[in-house]
């Protein structure tokens, strides 16, 4: 797609998370706080006191916040959407952690090189508008040796997948159907293991050690 002179491409193609979007995702994934938690536990077994961390499209911000109450890290995250810096940020309130949510485009990271220890990114990557250069960025902002994770639905996911991981949510029925017929349309522009290995190496890190599940992959990153 053409952009015109003087305008900047869209940093996200996915559905704008703004306003009352955003405050349905975010009541609604807040059901799967457990999820949340697991994978908090899982990435500070990898990090030491200390340590810079950044989420890339946080979202409400449960992920980030709930490893910031497993240690002393410097977490920071990054959304495109506003009412999302504004949940997640009033989240971390509430919860008495510190966590510096700012808004931004994953592409353009407004951070400088070489600071992070590990960056996450859970469930968005799909919608970022310049993947590549969203890797490129990652690369550039971690110090040497530093990790990312970026876990997100495959292409080939099944409809059994979709519909047994909505099941796990306990939604109300109206919200299943919603969450599901989402899930289903983002599968569509979601990516599959050769895609993130070809687009991988494109950039700086070279390779990548992808782990299959029904639903999607992780996808392990070292600078």
């Amino acid at each position: 797609m053409r952009i015109a002179a003087g305008r900047k491409p869209k940093p996200y193609r996915g559905m704008g998370m703004e306003g009352m979007v955003a405050t349905w995702y975010a009541k609604n994934t807040g059901k799967s706080i457990t999820e949340f938690r697991d994978l908090a536990k899982r990435i500070a077994a990898q990090l030491r006191l200390g340590d810079r961390v950044l989420e890339i499209a946080p979202g409400p911000g449960y992920l980030a916040i709930e490893l910031a109450r497993l240690g002393s890290y410097r977490i920071s995250g990054l959304d495109v959407s506003r009412s999302f810096v504004r949940i997640a940020s009033e989240n971390a309130a509430r919860a008495d952690v510190e966590v510096n949510f700012r808004e931004g485009d994953a592409a353009a990271l407004p951070f400088a090189a070489d600071v992070f220890d590990f960056i996450v990114c859970r469930a968005a990557f799909k919608n970022f508008s310049d993947p590549i250069g969203a890797l490129r960025e990652m690369h550039r902002v971690l110090r040497p040796g530093g990790r990312a994770l970026i876990i997100d639905m495959r292409r080939d996911a099944s409809g059994k997948s979709i519909t047994d991981e909505v099941a796990k949510m306990h939604l109300g029925r109206i919200d299943a159907f919603l969450t599901r017929t989402t899930l289903s349309a983002l599968r569509k522009r979601a990516y599959s293991r050769q895609d993130f290995e070809r687009m991988v190496q494109a950039t700086p890190f070279g390779r990548c050690d992808i782990t299959e599940q029904p639903l999607g992959f992780e996808v392990g990153l070292v600078k």
